[in-house]
């Protein structure tokens, strides 16, 4: 490598590196612990442009203001119902993909 020319490398390399391959315990950990941070920061926003509280969204549901809170900041894991009630409460629509053998499924 010349001097003063610094390598780079691609997101995937990074993450192969520092977190694990794909199929890895440890990689696959780290992508839920992701989706579950993205859809957490999807609620919280949805819920702010609503104009709610954790506590008026957490009655809609049926959920203490707790629980929301926890899904805002990924402190837990949700089941697909808890989530599809939160975003009906927000009048959000929300879309599952389903990919089989090449072929996508869409639920929701």
């Amino acid at each position: 490598m010349a001097k003063g020319k610094l390598k780079s490398y691609t997101l995937a390399e990074v993450k192969d590196e520092f977190i694990g391959r794909k199929g890895t315990s440890e990689r696959e950990q780290y992508e839920y612990e992701l989706r579950m941070d993205v859809l957490g920061h999807m609620i919280k926003k949805a819920r702010q442009e609503r104009n709610m509280t954790q506590e008026e969204l957490g009655k809609l549901v049926g959920v203490q203001k707790a629980q929301i809170s926890k899904l805002e900041s990924s402190t837990n894991s949700a089941t697909i119902d808890t989530i599809v009630k939160v975003f009906k409460a927000l009048k959000a629509e929300i879309r599952f993909q389903v990919k089989m053998e090449g072929q996508y499924l869409h639920l929701g």
